[in-house]
């Protein structure tokens, strides 16, 4: 299907996510390979159409929990303040965390929010931080408990977990609640490493709100394949118990686009909501090269739903 969007330009990239903040532009951060994991882009755009060449925005150093794989930044708009939530590898275990790092502007490099700790540790490798504020201002955080360290039934497992955030966004309460693990078919193939070890995901969390239902919307499958899709689950609360859709939103097309996933949603000024997500950017050899693409979300019979376009 012809695309207004697709292909972007913006290439060796990952995990965008967009913001369209109260200047009216649209900010699109991601993992960005071309600065080597140790730090993230941003580039701007006012038309979805036409983005810059994007500049630096967070770099570690010196009070960074981490000290390198800087993945999956998302930025939260919020009392004049702008918040980004990321993963890194953190010093004192060598395994991933996450870390919040605070801006005044959306495209101004961000410093961290504190001094060489991550937000939390409950003991296990956490990715894929994601903010939900809800329409009576509570505060959630989704993230993935990443399959590295997690093991259940002899397989490597990545789950989706919630906890709420305080008012400043800076700290957790209360006890996560796992809300999804990998169990449907389209999410379940398995990856294989070279001793026999299986692998299965549950990553890349979004929340939207439609009609007083929570969707939840994330990644299952293995990144480096085509099979890498946006999946989707809803529930009468932001924590859950959560039905999985039947189909996944967004799955590769044969021959045309490989691997979609890890998005965000993000609305106009007209309140259309869209979806950012990557794709392989070579078809024939899908891997950490991922390219952004933008498609419109709708909301049809009770579920979120997206047609892939691209432009051959």
């Amino acid at each position: 299907m012809k695309s207004e969007f697709n292909p972007s330009g913006i290439i060796q990239i990952g995990d965008p996510f967009v913001l369209r903040a109260k200047d009216g532009c649209y900010y699109m951060y991601a993992t960005s390979h071309t600065i080597d994991m140790m730090g993230f882009k941003v580039w701007k755009s006012k038309d979805l159409k036409h983005w810059d060449d994007g500049k630096v925005c967070y770099q570690l150093g010196e009070k960074s929990f981490g000290y390198c794989d800087c993945w999956a930044p998302e930025v939260t708009e919020y009392n004049g303040k702008y918040y980004m939530f990321y993963s890194a590898r953190w010093k004192e275990t060598k395994t991933l965390r996450l870390g919040v790092a605070v801006s005044t502007s959306p495209e101004e490099p961000f410093e961290e929010a504190f001094d060489n700790r991550p937000l939390f540790d409950f003991g296990y490798t956490a990715i894929d931080g994601s903010v939900f504020i809800d329409d009576d201002g509570q505060k959630y955080l989704y993230y993935s408990r990443d399959c590295n360290d997690n093991i259940e039934n002899g397989e490597h497992q990545s789950h989706l977990y919630v906890i709420r955030l305080s008012d400043d966004l800076l700290s957790v309460v209360g006890e996560p609640v796992c809300i999804t693990k990998p169990e449907k078919e389209y999410e379940i193939i398995p990856h294989i490493n070279d001793e026999g070890v299986i692998y299965k995901w549950n990553e890349g969390p979004f929340m939207v709100k439609v009609n007083g239902e929570y969707h939840l919307m994330y990644s299952g499958n293995f990144f480096t394949t085509k099979y890498y899709c946006i999946c989707g689950a809803k529930s009468k609360s932001p924590m859950g118990p959560f039905e999985k859709y039947d189909a996944p939103i967004a799955t590769h097309i044969e021959g045309k686009v490989s691997g979609p996933g890890h998005n965000s949603m993000f609305k106009d000024e007209k309140g259309q909501m869209y979806c950012a997500y990557h794709v392989h950017t070579e078809l024939s050899n899908p891997g950490n090269n991922r390219q952004l693409f933008i498609d419109k979300l709708n909301y049809e019979n009770g579920k979120l739903t997206m047609k892939i376009t691209y432009n051959d």
